[in-house]
């Protein structure tokens, strides 16, 4: 029988615990609340009920089969219960999810009109329940504060989503967002509500994260910060699983798509089967797309004012959103989401949008911005939602599904309408977008043009482009728009 006294001295040389990870985060974190474990015994006839018990825990179940126990007990217990002797291993007693959950989001308390607007919460809370998990969205911009409570796993589960993080901005402190807008983005995209209490929920609130951060902490970027996390993208989109890359950002030099390396490098991961959403960009009625908004291929997205309703027919194209058609004759955006007094994730308080718009502060977690970046945002949200239902999309469906789908609005620059999460989850064409588009010329093999549909998916590859022989711009974020609400 092993009793405390008897333990304490095995342990006095501090044995790494042999504990789940999370459940020693859980010890630290939230040191007094009962956790539910199975313990793994290192022999058969070890006896470790009675320190469950010193421990000031229950045994559950007796799991002989698996030479183990189940057990409650304080989180704070558990690293003392992972130093002794007779335990090979312990693991959180997590809850098992049916292939076909029908878990629920609580929509009680929703204060985003936005989710709504598109439907997403019909998608969340009838089949096929989608949510956004399994899939992960890269967000390209300023960084994202990843131990934000919306971004955790769930209250119970304190790892974050936030699944990788890189940096590819010189001066910038670190990963995190000190500037303030990437862990907005992250939020539309993918916040659970959890610190609001169900009242500001992202599109996808259980979609997986990857924050590949561009910019340095006051948001400045140059197009080559972009392009080499845009590589990295391309590199490791196996290894997470990136269906999705958000960029809401954009050139401050207008070029035309077949010389701009920002539009190669976003063809680059489209043939390989990456979604690439980004902003229109906030410059209004001018007429000029800058890229990578100008790409015939990614999906262009505008903002709307939703006018704070659930009804899209009421929904207006935003007086900052861009629209018009580009250098090479398309017409721009593909389609529109919500933008307006978007209500997201705050980085901090001391973020540099926080501290310059005081006035947009909603509460210590979150904060109020409008702009193209958002409705971007809102759309890789939607089109995570879709990857969960079927995966085996490629970008080019993905696009005429939202395309064909999307809400019809009377304004001019609106594209295809207003993107429906839930009619594109349910409508089930499996048509493509881009036949016949010819892909940016730093692509081609020597003198001779590729299109969608004449080369294979993932054909393309990133040493083909020649690197050095293109022009380096800077980027913005679009001048996020701060006018009366």
């Amino acid at each position: 029988m092993l009793g405390l006294a008897s333990f304490v001295a095995l342990t006095a040389a501090e044995p790494a615990p042999r504990a789940q990870p999370l459940l020693l985060e859980m010890a630290a974190e939230h040191p007094e609340a009962t956790v539910g474990v199975i313990v793994q015994k290192v022999a058969k006839d070890e006896s470790i009920e009675d320190l469950v018990t010193v421990l000031g825990g229950v045994v559950t179940k007796d799991l002989h089969i698996i030479n183990a126990l189940s057990a409650e007990l304080p989180a704070k217990a558990v690293p003392l219960l992972a130093q002794a002797s007779g335990v090979r291993w312990v693991s959180l007693d997590a809850p098992v999810l049916q292939a076909e959950s029908s878990i629920t989001v609580d929509t009680s308390q929703l204060q985003n009109a936005y989710i709504r607007t598109i439907r997403a919460d019909q998608v969340w809370n009838t089949a096929p329940y989608a949510q956004g998990q399994g899939i992960t969205v890269a967000v390209v911009d300023s960084g994202i504060n990843a131990k934000h409570s919306d971004l955790k796993t769930d209250p119970l589960d304190l790892r974050s989503r936030v699944v990788a993080e890189v940096k590819f901005n010189s001066t910038g402190k670190n990963q995190s967002d000190w500037y303030g807008h990437g862990t907005h983005i992250a939020g539309t995209i993918g916040g659970n509500g959890a610190t609001s209490g169900g009242a500001y929920i992202g599109v996808a609130p259980q979609v997986n994260l990857v924050n590949v951060k561009v910019s340095d902490d006051q948001g400045t970027a140059s197009a080559s910060d972009v392009v080499s996390g845009l590589q990295w993208i391309y590199e490791n989109k196996d290894k997470f699983n990136i269906r999705v890359v958000n960029l809401s950002l954009n050139s401050s030099s207008a070029e035309s798509y077949h010389t701009s390396p920002l539009d190669a490098a976003v063809e680059l991961l489209w043939f390989n089967g990456v979604v690439v959403v980004v902003s229109a960009g906030n410059n209004g009625t001018s007429g000029i797309l800058y890229p990578p908004a100008n790409d015939p291929f990614v999906i262009t997205v505008g903002a709307t004012d939703d006018r704070v309703t659930a009804d899209p027919a009421d929904d207006v194209l935003a007086g900052y959103s861009a629209y018009g058609t580009t250098e090479s004759g398309f017409a721009k955006p593909d389609l529109v989401a919500p933008g307006t007094n978007i209500t997201s994730l705050l980085a901090s308080s001391n973020a540099r949008l926080a501290r310059e718009h005081p006035d947009h502060l909603v509460n210590d977690s979150y904060f109020r911005m409008s702009g193209t970046s958002m409705a971007s945002a809102v759309t890789a949200g939607g089109v995570a939602l879709l990857l969960q239902d079927e995966p085996g999309l490629n970008p080019d469906q993905v696009k005429y599904r939202l395309k064909a789908t999307a809400h019809p609005l009377t304004s001019p620059g609106t594209g295809a309408g207003s993107l429906d999460t839930f009619a594109a989850v349910h409508d089930g064409t499996t048509e493509t977008a881009n036949t016949g588009v010819t892909a940016s010329q730093l692509l081609w093999m020597g003198s001779t043009p590729i299109s969608s549909g004449s080369v294979s998916w993932g054909s393309v590859s990133w040493g083909s482009v020649s690197w050095g022989s293109v022009s380096w711009s800077s980027v913005s974020w679009g001048s996020d728009y701060w006018g009366p609400e």
